[in-house]
């Protein structure tokens, strides 16, 4: 069975503009990838985990405040390496300046023996629907689409 992690696409309205919160990954590998690189803020779902509550666990990990709201489902996403992203909207307005993300420690420089910690999420902003589309990963384009396909039907 495939991993799963499970997320939550933070939205707000800015003068009637729908705003997307997206987070960019921490660490060495992603430091100087910015367009298809940020995410929604997602983790690994735990065995036996309700999948919400995990995507709620996971947030308040990356963003450093536990995010309250009307939840919405709005799909699973099979990513290109496998996994599955299971998605939540929610509306909430965070402020991206106080963001205060978990670490995570792995060997940098690579075979160096030397251990660094860096944050899982190193910042965090708010996009249009547009600029979202080009920042987001390109297996979690789907949750944006489908996102605003179900509020234009609702």
């Amino acid at each position: 069975m495939p991993n799963r992690s499970a997320g939550l696409l933070i939205y707000r309205r800015n003068v009637g503009i729908l705003e997307f919160l997206l987070v960019h990954p921490g660490g060495p590998f992603w430091a100087k990838k910015d367009e298809g690189a940020w995410s929604i803020p997602k983790g690994l779902v735990n065995d036996n985990e309700n999948e919400l509550a995990a995507a709620r666990r996971e947030a308040e990990e990356e963003l450093g405040v536990a995010i309250d709201g009307h939840f919405e489902p709005v799909g699973s996403y099979r990513q290109p390496g496998g996994k599955i992203v299971i998605a939540w909207s929610v509306e909430s307005d965070v402020d991206t300046d106080a963001v205060r993300s978990n670490t995570f420690t792995m060997e940098w420089p690579p075979r160096s023996g030397s251990m660094k910690e860096f944050p899982e999420v190193d910042r965090a902003g708010w996009f249009s629907l547009h600029d979202a589309g080009l920042k987001i990963l390109k297996g979690q384009r789907a949750i944006l689409d489908d996102f605003v396909e179900r509020r234009k039907a609702g």
